[in-house]
């Protein structure tokens, strides 16, 4: 799909949150025209659409010519093929389901896609990212291993996920695709993996490691500083809020790989802090189960490696290649022996975003419309 950096069709984008809808508009990967950001109006359906159809609106008179289409994330569950919005917990505004795709196509006379923000900040880093970015730098290193597949992880207010494989985006029959928070809670078994893997949860394990209560627990943020030094508090206690949503995240995260095989991206408002998880998510990665006869066995039969680590990074790219020659058949005559170069190194490497995760979302929603809509 890198035909999209010469596409000139132009594709607005939305960036739906709670309090706030942000618009802007696309073309050749990059924005065109002014962004626009409204309040949402999450209690009030009839005033929360007038606002989405006015920041399409104002985004749209930005624009050196006509958009094409419309393509953005909003949260579910929806059926997101027909644009029809579900039962929401942050926009309650739109129980009982809003068919708002078609509502917009009506609008604006012109096609709307709508997806998951996990599913398109995984395309995104797919297409423009981290997944091309780990390969080219695979290339120049000379090895001839490459990657086609990506598991995308959010880490913020929740925990989202998104499942790229071969260039194509795992949406799944439901639009319930690669739905990482509800895998099941290492830490705590009877609760689901976003209560370990979240804003909140840094928070909630920081108030129970330093004897607070739920309503004295600093934000996030806060915790991170704590935790580097920068803010008086409980260190040792921010150090294992983070410590804990490392080790949850990547057990979670083992899961979907198990399943996937390749390559990790993460992003979110809590990737900032990752060198106070990553190196405890990685473990988990590596990490070993135990047989009934004492044997260990690995959790992925592929290694690990954190690639925001320089020396992890460098025993990633060098792998394990070797010269191997191809066996003559038996009775095949003299034909001239000829070898191949064979990594022989599973692996898989986990690392943060490349382009943002909003704009990871925008190049995945606008390419998305692209491949939609077929050639120019």
């Amino acid at each position: 799909m890198n035909d999209y950096l010469h596409d000139r069709r132009i594709v607005l984008t939305l960036d739906a949150g709670g309090t706030n809808f942000r618009f802007s508009a696309m073309r050749a990967g990059e924005s065109v025209g002014q962004s626009v950001t409204v309040p949402s109006c999450p209690d009030n359906l009839r005033e929360c659409l007038g606002r989405i159809g006015e920041g399409f609106h104002r985004v749209k008179s930005s624009c050196p010519e006509p958009p094409a289409a419309i393509s953005f994330a909003f949260p579910g569950p929806a059926d997101f093929p027909r644009g029809i919005i579900g039962d929401l917990g942050n926009l309650p505004c739109f129980r009982g389901g809003v068919a708002l795709g078609p509502m917009l196509e009506d609008q604006f006379g012109i096609p709307v896609f709508i997806n998951n923000d996990g599913d398109l900040f995984t395309y995104g880093e797919a297409i423009g990212g981290f997944l091309p970015h780990v390969n080219r730098l695979l290339e120049a290193a000379g090895s001839p291993k490459r990657f086609r597949n990506l598991l995308g992880v959010t880490l913020g207010t929740g925990l989202g996920g998104g499942i790229v494989r071969n260039g194509e985006l795992f949406l799944g029959d439901n639009s319930l695709g690669a739905e990482l928070w509800l895998l099941r809670n290492k830490l705590a078994p009877e609760m689901n993996a976003e209560e370990g893997a979240s804003k909140r949860a840094v928070s909630a394990v920081y108030a129970g490691c330093a004897g607070l209560s739920p309503a004295e627990a600093p934000d996030p943020e806060a915790v991170f500083r704590i935790a580097v030094g920068e803010r008086a508090g409980n260190r040792a206690a921010a150090i294992e809020s983070f410590r804990r949503l490392g080790e949850t995240a990547g057990d979670a995260m083992a899961n979907a790989l198990t399943l996937v095989d390749g390559l990790a991206v993460i992003g979110g408002g809590l990737s900032g802090a990752a060198a106070l998880f990553l190196p405890t998510l990685v473990a988990e990665l590596n990490s070993e189960y135990a047989s009934p006869d004492g044997r260990r066995i690995r959790r992925l039969t592929a290694q690990a490696f954190n690639l925001e680590d320089p020396d992890q990074l460098a025993a990633f790219l060098e792998g394990n290649v070797r010269e191997i020659e191809v066996p003559r058949a038996p009775g095949g005559g003299s034909a001239k022996a000829r070898t191949l170069r064979y990594d022989a190194l599973p692996r898989i490497g986990v690392g943060l975003s490349r382009l943002g995760t909003s704009q990871a979302v925008c190049l995945g929603a606008y390419v998305f419309a692209l491949k939609e809509l077929g050639p120019c």
